[in-house]
């Protein structure tokens, strides 16, 4: 035999044998949805929790992101108009304000080990926080509830402006808490190893419920703005720790404050500032030119019954919880958030358990009483300048489904 015909009895069968391994080897890629490249390198991608997910980076490969899952980017291929995205196959785990997506009301293995040996109705320490970082890892717990003389050290709402902070207020702000004194809830609620707290909306669905006992079962009782208690006890009890308010929402009538109960000033704009000190050293009102509708003249409450809350509620309520525009830190439209879920937010850090009573704007229901007090109807509410009631919601009922609060109402 021929040399040259020894070659080509030698090659032909190699060549049949590479031709059959490389297009078992393509048709395994297009499985996959991958296709054949050169040189490819492999990067890894952080996602939540330390879990890893790998990429395929190749020359002829444009990167986009399709989702942030904690912060870290998910990254996807588009090749020859394919897309392939890998957070597809791994699923996002939270959401864009960094809640988880599935909510439910079991508790992880570790809090239902911690609190599951606890007698039933006894209260839960640090459950509202536990919870709460259970479904959003960023939460975090200490946050003082109302400026005391230190307010200055608070970095997180140091560099805002009212709402969101305190920056060119700092001056009037502490000679106010020079002649206030005080600043927390008082020795007996302060040295509470656990504390229930309810705040109490002012929707018409606590009309006729009948509520009043329960509420006043509670060790914090948070009642907003004029909301009246005088003729209402029966729905919505009679007990008021604190009742939280702004200039154009406290209560004008003298004789309508209830005894024993806390003052707490929220500010929405520098002019607020001004509005507490006259309160606080009983001055003649001043400069009302500022405020959207008429203020109170005089509150009857001592300096030391006095306390100005946290703003950081304010900011961590917007720009995190609910996911309001950030507006460069400034009070504008659609970014303010509604006092109820100012205190709820507050109630996360600083009370063990918490509940709500009243919460619920139902639109759909135009004749229902828009307060429990009053006989305007729903169909009064007008779109808001200030607030996202749709956004609002849609926080709070994640708070019930994963039952960090508990609504007693059932209006949220």
């Amino acid at each position: 035999m021929k040399p040259t015909h020894k070659l080509l009895f030698v090659l032909c069968p190699m060549l049949v044998v590479g031709f059959i391994y490389y297009s078992s080897w393509k048709l395994r890629l297009q499985v996959w949805g991958l296709k054949p490249q050169s040189a490819a390198a492999e990067t890894t991608v952080g996602l939540t929790k330390g879990a890893e997910v790998k990429r395929i980076t190749e020359s002829a490969a444009a990167e986009t992101t399709v989702g942030l899952t904690k912060g870290a980017e998910v990254k996807r291929i588009t090749e020859l108009g394919t897309d392939i995205p890998v957070g597809r196959i791994v699923g996002s785990v939270y959401d864009k304000q960094g809640f988880l997506l599935q909510l439910d009301t079991k508790l992880p293995p570790e809090l239902a080990y911690k609190y599951g040996n606890l007698s039933e109705g006894l209260c839960k320490p640090g459950y509202a926080a536990a919870k709460m970082t259970a479904i959003y890892p960023k939460f975090m717990k200490p946050a003082p509830m109302f400026l005391d003389r230190n307010f200055k050290r608070l970095a997180k709402v140091s560099n805002y402006l009212p709402p969101f902070g305190f920056r060119t207020q700092e001056r009037i702000i502490d000679s106010i808490l020079t002649a206030t004194k005080n600043y927390g809830l008082g020795e007996a609620l302060d040295s509470l190893n656990c504390k229930r707290c309810i705040i109490v909306g002012n929707g018409g669905i606590l009309f006729n419920k009948s509520l009043g006992p329960r509420i006043d079962d509670y060790d914090v009782v948070v009642r907003l703005n004029q909301a009246p208690v005088s003729g209402y006890r029966k729905d919505v009890g009679t007990k008021t720790t604190i009742r939280i308010t702004y200039p154009e929402g406290a209560i004008q009538k003298i004789d309508s404050y209830e005894k024993d109960s806390l003052f707490v000033f929220s500010a929405f704009k520098p002019l607020d500032f001004k509005w507490l000190r006259q309160m606080v050293f009983k001055e003649k009102l001043r400069g009302t030119e500022g405020f959207w509708k008429s203020v109170a003249h005089y509150v009857p409450r001592e300096p030391t019954e006095i306390r100005i809350l946290n703003p950081y509620f304010i900011q961590e309520a917007a720009f995190q919880f609910i996911g309001l525009p950030f507006n460069n830190g400034l009070m504008g439209k659609g970014n303010i958030p509604t006092l109820g879920t100012v205190a709820i937010t507050m109630a996360l850090h600083n009370c063990d358990e918490v509940a709500v009573a009243g919460f619920g704007y139902d639109i759909n229901t135009p004749y229902a009483p828009l307060h429990y007090w009053e006989s305007v109807k729903m169909s009064a509410i007008k779109e808001s300048w200030t607030h996202n009631i749709a956004k609002e919601k849609e926080f709070l009922r994640k708070l019930v489904k994963a039952n960090i609060i508990t609504d007693l109402t059932n209006g949220i």
